[in-house]
């Protein structure tokens, strides 16, 4: 193959493995915090944490309804 075929591939796995390695951040976080507070994995109030922490954390990463991202002015 020559590189103008290998550059997008390389390219493409990158993104996917960036996107990928994201999507497990805010469960993880979610996991930590419930844990860190003494939580058991699998019981009731383990679960109503990680979801009220998953909410938590999805609404903090979310724009404001109606505002549109910017570029950095650094």
């Amino acid at each position: 193959m020559n590189s103008t075929t290998l550059r997008p591939l390389a390219i493409l796995a990158v993104t996917a493995t960036f996107a990928l390695s994201g999507c497990g951040s805010i469960e993880s976080a979610a996991q930590d915090d419930c844990t860190s507070i003494g939580w058991q994995i699998g019981s009731k109030g383990y679960q109503d944490c990680f979801k009220a922490r998953v909410y938590e954390r999805k609404l903090d990463y979310s724009l404001p309804p109606g505002d549109k991202p910017s570029p950095s002015v650094i």
